[in-house]
């Protein structure tokens, strides 16, 4: 008697002690000294009380009333339960586990509790007191659960969310620990405002006990090759640091070199220790996984670090520490988890990768002043792609981020994994020049999968007769953005088109494969290939778009297999470099003397001659000029490929054997090289012996095609009749004229555009993209009488469509019907919460009704999307004036001045662009290609040799290289 007395004393006694300890364990999950003592002062006394339980719950039992019986029972269960979970822990696939155990126990004590105050009468005598006391009791223990559970989750969670500052910086000077800081021009920071050792970075082998099937992804990714493990990357270091110095070069630091930038290795010239294991450690495991806190998402490093002192456990060398740290993490990951894997990385991806997959340029980088560098997130966001653009042309079946292609979930029984599944962390992507460097033709065929996996589409779509000279387009140059950029701006902005009537209307015959389409010998025709973006969530392509090869290859072959026409081609073989007269996707960059920016010096840029890229869900329509000759057989077949070679031939030539040719500039200015400009002639006979990577010579790098499409045309006599112009449009094909127009569109060819998405009218009228779409081009074009019209029939279709709303809101506001454009923006802006340009044009709309204060709340939305929009600044600044707010007006027009275009910069293209007529014809909005001059009578037998050197199916295993 004496003894089941004791038993239920001490019972008691650890039942406090466990409740106690589960609260703060369940709710308060951090990775501290005292939390890991809570967790094993847990499992300890809970073994004593399922000890006492064996072996005396079955005499405790018959003494006992029911509730109590019930309550001794369910604990006995929970903690045989908790006994299972000791040994095989608990991992996300057994989280109802480790729930059951929690609701097991808290019914068994809720049971026993309230059987002890009934036994001394403290819930009354009677059956309804007593059923109100229990009630009671199941309402406070529901409500301490469920404010812990809260605490748990939700507000952990609302605690480590992505915002972004209404104001951003100045001057870079106050960006990241401003201009003294330890690791600026980088907006990176730490926690403690220190660094961090080395060796932390470079522990990534310690995660592959838990995580070995990510780890062996990461091993081969380009995240693990960021730094000077990659030549092309080492190379532009080296190079930036010799001629723009080692303190600028950090700002590539922050995202690529973390073992030593934060350790403070970084501070010497790289030359001197590009030999040591930090030099060589890429972007590890604990870099991204310690960012606990992305200050916005204007990108390059803004984010904290945070050192976690107790990861020196997991990475003990001491194996009883490191198996106690693993007994641990197993049995409870939560605390692991929320050290590594912050709620932000999942419910704000796209935001978390913004911190370094966008990046601007300013005076401590390039000694000039701000410059938008390369960009995935803004376009991404603007665009159809994340559901958060209102305006875009096509739109997923559901929003898609940045993991959803870049890290997509992959088969693994890693602890950690979802019904089996992990996020790939081979980061799958475009880059298929370092696994060639590395040898790793695992990795290589991963990218070339991912590349050709339905990302872009080619459509030969329409031929129509050329004029009898190539003309000069009704405009020259495609409206350029305010924005100093050398990347495109797409959906984030809509200042990139020209405006009033442009373009013209051609006799075309569409599409080619519907139609039977002729050509007549000695004819000159124009030839239209669409290029359309499908799974592609930013620009096309993407990242840094100065050193791509990237571009449009068009041939032309008859019966006899004779090459009547070739844009596009590879010199040497299919080895050299892309015919100067292609049609590229890149951006083009000169230097303050004219020079290309090819050797990823962007912080030399000082203007650009072009920006040819295609946004998320949108087309680009090419243009080709084919001569048909007298000797041609009776049909022609017209084979356009998407290629891409992942760096250009100079500069994987320049990155692995570079060496300057002479050491004087052309201009007698003294020097050759300074941060403005680069004069110098290059060679690349260098030593190529202790380049990185495992090819010790210049790597061949081979030249994906993306898509590719063929069709024929029938061939002609030179004396029959002229082909007459046909079109067929059929609802199976409105996509087809859609990107046509799309891609017309985009290049200012409006007149033709709008042809284009009549083509979808006539032959579905229920479609509502047509109308909307030529209201789109009236809009452009001032024609807001038309645009209201067919809109109007748009919105008769789906008087919500958004896009059209848009649309329709801009015409009334032109009317100068203020009220209207209101009511149908504000429609746009309750599915589109998040378009920056819809809240800029209410703004507007606000503004010219001289409501300044509710305009201000407006542009304050789009500063909350983008702190760098530049409209939100100018018209900030504006309705601050109206305001009669001076210090607020400075604040923004200082700003707007920051982020605005050096307008006078386009003067430095002029020079380059009269010796590179092929870039300034590049440059126009609306050009032709013309092929490159073939030798008479090639043969098929020669045409089959170069297309094995090109083709992604005849790739070599292992390829090599040559100095």
């Amino acid at each position: 008697m004496m003894q089941i007395d004791f038993v239920k004393r001490w019972s008691s006694g650890i039942l406090v002690a466990l409740t106690v300890s589960a609260a703060y364990l369940y709710g308060y999950p951090s990775a501290t000294i005292s939390y890991f003592v809570a967790d094993l002062f847990h499992i300890a006394i809970g073994m004593v009380l399922t000890i006492l339980l064996l072996f005396y719950v079955v005499r405790l039992l018959p003494r006992e009333t029911l509730l109590a019986r019930l309550g001794w029972i369910s604990l006995a269960a929970g903690a045989l339960l908790g006994i299972v979970l000791i040994k095989i822990g608990t991992p996300l696939r057994l989280k109802s586990w480790l729930y059951a155990h929690i609701a097991l126990c808290v019914v068994g004590t809720l049971f026993l509790a309230t059987s002890r105050l009934f036994s001394k009468g403290w819930l009354g005598d009677g059956v309804l007191q007593r059923g109100f006391g229990f009630a009671a009791l199941t309402l406070l223990s529901a409500g301490l659960a469920a404010g812990t559970w809260w605490t748990r989750e939700v507000a952990w969670k609302n605690a480590n969310r992505i915002s972004n500052p209404l104001m951003p910086p100045e001057t870079m000077d106050s960006e990241g620990d401003g201009s003294q800081g330890k690791f600026f021009p980088s907006s990176a920071q730490t926690k403690h405002g220190g660094n961090i050792p080395s060796k932390y970075f470079m522990k990534s082998d310690a995660c592959q006990r838990c995580h070995a099937d990510i780890y062996k992804q990461w091993d081969s990714s380009m995240h693990h090759f960021s730094s000077f493990n990659n030549q092309w990357y080492r190379k532009s270091i080296e190079y930036m640091q010799d001629v723009a110095g080692v303190r600028s070069s950090k700002w590539c630091a922050g995202c690529h070199d973390p073992a030593l930038l934060y350790s403070g290795l970084f501070d010497t010239p790289i030359k001197q220790i590009v030999d040591r294991p930090e030099a060589r450690a890429g972007l590890g495991c604990l870099m991204c996984h310690s960012i606990v806190e992305v200050k916005s998402t204007m990108g390059q490093g803004d984010f904290f670090l945070e050192y976690p002192k107790l990861h020196e456990l997991a990475a003990s060398e001491n194996p009883l520490v490191r198996s106690l740290h693993d007994f641990v993490v197993r049995l409870n990951p939560e605390p692991h988890r929320r050290t590594f894997l912050k709620p932000f990385m999942r419910a704000d991806t796209a935001e978390f990768c913004s911190s370094c997959h966008k990046v601007h340029l300013d005076v401590p980088v390039n000694h000039y002043r701000w410059i938008r560098g390369f960009n995935e997130y803004d376009n991404w966001q603007a665009s159809g792609v994340s559901g958060q653009g209102a305006r875009a042309f096509y739109y997923p079946k559901s929003p898609m981020n940045c993991a959803d292609c870049h890290m997509p979930q992959v088969p693994s029984n890693d602890d950690g994994n979802v019904d089996g599944l992990v996020h790939s962390h081979r980061f799958p992507g475009a880059n298929t020049a370092v696994p060639i460097a590395n040898q790793d033709q695992a990795q290589f065929e991963f990218a070339k999968k991912f590349l050709q996996d339905k990302q872009l589409s080619v459509d030969i779509f329409a031929i129509s007769p050329a004029e009898k000279e190539a003309n000069a387009p009704v405009r020259s140059e495609i409206g350029r953005s305010e924005l100093s950029t050398t990347f495109a701006v797409g959906e984030e902005s809509d200042i990139s088109l020209p405006k009033g009537p442009s373009g013209e209307v051609r006799p075309i015959t569409a599409p080619i494969d519907r139609t039977d389409a002729a050509v007549r010998r000695g004819d000159d025709a124009r030839v239209d290939v669409v290029v359309r973006t499908r799974k592609v969530g930013h620009f096309f392509p993407g990242g840094t778009v100065d050193a791509f090869d990237v571009w449009l290859e068009l041939q032309a072959t008859d019966e006899k297999g004779q090459t009547i026409f070739w844009s596009g081609k590879v010199e040497d073989d299919g080895k050299g470099p892309v015919e100067p007269g292609a049609h590229f996707y890149r951006s083009l960059q000169i230097d303050g003397h004219g020079n290309a920016i090819n050797k990823r010096n962007a912080w030399a840029t000082r203007s650009v001659v072009y920006v040819h890229l295609i946004p998320p869900g949108a087309a680009d329509t090419a243009h080709y000029r084919l001569h048909i000759p007298e000797n041609a057989e009776d049909k022609i077949t017209l084979h356009a490929r998407l290629n891409y070679r992942k760096f250009s031939w100079f500069n994987t030539h320049f990155s692995f054997a570079g060496a300057a040719a002479d050491k004087t500039g052309p201009r007698d200015l003294g020097t050759a090289t300074t941060p403005d400009y680069d004069d110098r002639k290059w060679a690349f006979n260098g030593d190529t012996s202790t380049v990185s990577g495992n090819v010790k010579a210049i790597p061949d790098l081979p030249i994906i095609t993306i898509a590719e499409d063929t069709k024929t045309l029938r061939v002609l006599a030179r004396n029959a009749a002229a082909p007459q112009p046909k079109t067929i449009a059929t609802i199976e094909d409105w996509t087809r004229w859609n990107d046509y127009g799309i891609g017309l569109f985009l290049q200012g060819d409006l007149k033709a555009a709008a042809a284009a998405f009549e083509k979808i009218t006539e032959a579905d009228p229920q479609n509502p993209d047509g109308w909307t779409n030529i209201g789109r081009v009236l809009v452009q074009e001032g024609d807001t009488a038309g645009a209201r019209k067919v809109l109007e029939k748009s919105l008769a279709i789906d008087p919500r469509l958004a896009r059209t709303n848009f649309f329709y809101a801009r015409a009334l506001k032109e009317d100068g019907d203020y009220r209207g454009a209101m009511t149908h923006l504000r429609t746009v802006l309750e599915q589109f919460p998040r378009d920056r340009v819809v809240h800029n044009e209410l703004g507007r709309v606000l503004f010219l009704q001289k409501r300044y204060a509710d305009a201000v709340k407006e542009f304050e939305q789009t500063l909350s999307i983008d702190p760098e929009d530049l409209q939100a600044h100018y018209n900030l600044m504006l309705c601050y004036n109206g305001l009669g707010d001076d210090a607020k007006a400075n604040e923004h027009k200082a700003r707007y001045l920051r982020f605005k275009a050096d307008e006078s910069a386009q003067a430095i293209t002029g020079p380059y662009r009269q010796t590179h007529p092929e870039d300034n014809n590049e440059r126009q909005a609306i050009h032709e290609h013309v092929s490159v001059a073939l030798t008479p009578a090639r043969t098929k037998k020669a045409i089959t040799a170069r297309a094995s050197t090109q083709s992604v199916t005849r790739q070599r295993t292992h390829p090599g290289g040559s100095k």
